[in-house]
């Protein structure tokens, strides 16, 4: 199997968290593809040997300097980008979490360009995909079960 996250011989898993402070979300500007650019919520691979929470509290502190308390599942999204011939270039199953801030400043890190807090409000000025806004919604509703 190749280790290649670019064209993979198999889908790579990651993770995804949405953050909690108050009523804002942290979300990342991506530094690097895929989706170079964008905003979208702090994440990345999982690493062998690592539980799903732990990955997430990982690549938070990595990408954002935010220490966060992993409270619950929230979804799973498939990332796949196809080249011009149909090919997958890029192949992620994201795990995503709900977790609440529990402390540290939020600052561009490892794989970010930029970090925000920011409300459900403000999302339009972020661009946020569809597939982000779902994963929100359904971790705000997780959030209100704990």
């Amino acid at each position: 199997m190749s280790s290649s996250r670019l064209y993979p011989s198999a889908p790579i898993p990651g993770v995804g968290a949405v953050v909690w402070r108050g009523g804002q979300v942290l979300l990342v500007r991506r530094a690097n593809p895929p989706r170079q650019g964008s905003w979208t919520l702090p994440g990345g691979a999982q690493d062998l040997g690592e539980t799903v929470f732990e990955a997430a509290r990982r690549e938070v502190l990595e990408e954002t300097g935010v220490e966060c308390e992993v409270t619950d599942l929230a979804a799973v999204v498939d990332i796949i980008d196809r080249d011009e011939d149909g090919q997958v270039r890029y192949h992620y199953t994201i795990i995503d979490v709900t977790a609440e801030w529990r402390g540290g400043e939020a600052v561009a890190g490892d794989d970010a360009s930029d970090v925000a807090w920011a409300s459900p409000e403000e999302f339009d000025a972020y661009g946020l995909d569809d597939k982000t806004r779902r994963v929100i919604a359904l971790a705000s509703v997780k959030r209100r079960t704990i």
